[in-house]
């Protein structure tokens, strides 16, 4: 049996889901395609939906600027993805489409791979920065997997205190400002805005003045550039950091898993896809 697979937004002809895909389907033995799809703004997304329901495709991924527009084309959502409001995987199962969100748990596998040490810490406390679709999918995986304290602050504080009310989990909303000089209280911190992407790549959410130390890990999202703004900070702290390229090979992972029964070893994609991506 030969898979059809692929990823639809904008814009995403520069997209590394081909190339993780492609690597996941050679080592698990499977056959098949993964195609990109991009839609521009331009473009009737209804009807591309109904091309591609007509289609053989067997399941897709959804970045932005679809991950909440696809909701409405869906036959059955997953309570983790209906929670968050957006998807970002697709399976069609038996001519229905089921929509799933895997950043938050392929972010949560990408960390164990990591520092498994603090999964296994009996009080764990993470504070997000930003309030957006990757914040609310991360919060979520984060409170599955334990964590006692999950904090988040964002430029607009509402956005924030928006999350936390979503959530029986106990919290805390701030803005950057308020929380710079208690980033002590943490055991990781999470950067999952945009800011600091290429090509604006001395910017921080944080300010110049932040006291990055003690917290014991960093992570940022942004894989573009691989050591961000925020996380060149953190590394001179002294802190360890987490890139955001390892998020994308896990959740591509997770996705891959719901399409196929299969999941494939990451092994050494992490070191091949970092050195890719500092090739660009």
């Amino acid at each position: 049996m030969a898979y059809m697979f692929g990823l639809i937004g904008y814009p995403i002809k520069h997209s590394q889901s081909p190339w993780i895909h492609e690597q996941f389907m050679k080592t698990t033995g499977v056959e098949g395609d993964y195609c990109i799809y991009e839609v521009t703004p331009e473009d009737s997304f209804e009807a591309f939906m109904g091309q591609l329901q007509s289609s053989s495709v067997d399941g897709f991924n959804i970045t932005v600027p679809y991950k909440e527009k696809i909701i409405s084309y869906l036959d059955d959502i997953d309570p983790v993805a209906l929670k968050i409001g957006a998807v970002n995987t697709v399976v069609n199962r038996n001519g229905k489409w089921i929509g799933y969100n895997t950043d938050g748990k392929g972010y949560v596998r990408s960390l164990n791979s990591k520092f498994p040490n603090l999964l296994q810490k009996a009080t764990k406390r993470a504070l997000i920065l930003g309030a957006g679709g990757a914040a609310k999918g991360i919060f979520a995986a984060l409170e599955e997997v334990g964590f006692k304290r999950i904090d988040i602050a964002n430029r607009t504080k509402e956005k924030a205190v928006m999350i936390c009310g979503r959530h029986k989990h106990q919290s805390q909303a701030y803005s950057f400002e308020d929380v710079e000089q208690r980033l002590h209280d943490y055991d990781i911190v999470i950067q999952t805005t945009s800011v600091g992407m290429k090509p604006h790549v001395d910017q921080s959410v944080l300010s110049d003045d932040t006291n990055f130390s003690p917290v014991p890990i960093y992570s940022d999202i942004v894989y573009q550039p691989i050591r961000t703004n925020f996380l060149q900070k953190a590394e001179q702290s002294g802190a360890q950091i987490h890139y955001g390229h390892t998020m994308l090979l896990y959740q591509a992972q997770y996705a891959f898993e719901l399409w196929t029964g299969r999941k494939p070893n990451i092994g050494q994609m992490d070191e091949e896809l970092k050195q890719i991506l500092k090739g660009r």
